[in-house]
């Protein structure tokens, strides 16, 4: 056990390194995209846990990332700015000023208490009627941020939040992301949570609480993804709620699907997949020229490519890319 913590210690220093190197020998453009494959490992990892390993598929897990984001901005604004932004805040959050790491840390447990107070009813459900349920939970998060005006500033754009974060804290983060949910995929819990998956009245059967096993995975999920959250609203530095609903949700989900959703190494590959076809896709979409052949720029194009290339792939690879497996330090990955 001491053995293995140290290990992953080690390999999440290693991680942190490499990401406090990268700025100094690749150009801003690369550092960018990493920082971006960073945050969205970060989601969907995340995601993975619930929808990977207990057989429930959310499609509101990106509310908690919603929630974490402004929690921690709202948090990390000078009492000052909230003055200026937010006038009818209640006096004590109006006073109340953190730093980057506490409101990152409040955020993820802003997020999982949410997600404890959701969960309870919601994953008791199963099949497409939970999906439409998370859904709901995603378009209620939505109409609140909206309306919520004095905290969120409605439809308008948040803004003035601290632009703290960098390649190193997203590379940080998803490292002890990756090694506390692998951690816990291939522990007993982890067993019960598969077990839960594959057959809910066997798992029963031997006294695993599906309720339980379900709403501790869902919790866990909307703790690292409101952290995710917080680290995106750093990033950004301003945002609004259009920018947490159907779009990244789809995107989340696409490339969790296309790694594999029985695979945390699975869904950094999909994540590393998919944000390199993009970009590869968007500078196809200004259009180019080869000899005498000229493309002109189509709107939109990068979308279809990418969706034609999503539909392939589960035509001919319907579990993903990893399936189930897992990349070890070793050669061969494992189930």
């Amino acid at each position: 056990m001491l053995k293995s913590h140290a290990i992953g210690a080690a390999l999440i220093a290693l991680a942190i390194s490499a990401a406090w190197l990268l700025p100094a020998i690749a150009s801003d453009y690369v550092s960018r995209i990493c920082l971006l494959m960073a945050l969205n490992g970060i989601f969907v990892l995340s995601l993975a846990l619930t929808n990977g390993f207990t057989g429930v598929f959310s499609l509101g897990h990106v509310g908690f990332i919603a929630v974490g984001a402004y929690a921690s901005g709202i948090l990390s604004l000078s009492v000052q700015q909230k003055s200026a932004l937010l006038p009818n805040l209640p006096f004590l959050i109006a006073q109340m000023h953190l730093g980057f790491f506490p409101a990152t840390i409040v955020a993820g447990l802003i997020a999982a208490a949410l997600a404890v107070i959701v969960g309870f009813p919601l994953m008791r459900l199963s099949g497409n009627f939970v999906s439409v349920a998370t859904m709901g939970f995603l378009i209620i998060v939505n109409v609140v941020l909206i309306n919520a005006s004095d905290f969120t500033r409605g439809a308008r754009t948040f803004t003035g939040v601290p632009v703290d974060a960098n390649l190193v804290w997203a590379v940080g983060w998803l490292a002890i992301t990756f090694y506390i949910l692998w951690r816990l995929v291939h522990s007993p819990f982890g067993r019960a949570m598969k077990s839960v998956r594959d057959d809910q009245l066997a798992a029963s059967a031997v006294g695993i609480s599906v309720l339980r096993t379900r709403l501790t995975a869902f919790v866990v999920g909307a703790f690292f993804a409101g952290v995710g959250g917080s680290i995106f609203a750093h990033y950004l530095g301003s945002f609004s709620p259009k920018t947490f609903y159907f779009a990244m949700t789809m995107n989340i989900v696409a490339m969790l699907v296309l790694g594999g959703m029985g695979s945390l190494s699975g869904a950094l590959i999909g994540v590393v997949c998919i944000s390199q076809i993009t970009e590869v896709l968007r500078s196809v979409e200004r259009g180019f020229t080869i000899g005498a052949l000229e493309v002109p720029a189509v709107f939109g194009a990068s979308q279809i490519i990418l969706g034609f290339i999503f539909i392939v792939v589960m035509i001919f690879r319907p579990k993903g890319i990893m399936g189930d497996r897992e990349f070890t330090l070793g050669s061969k990955a494992r189930q």
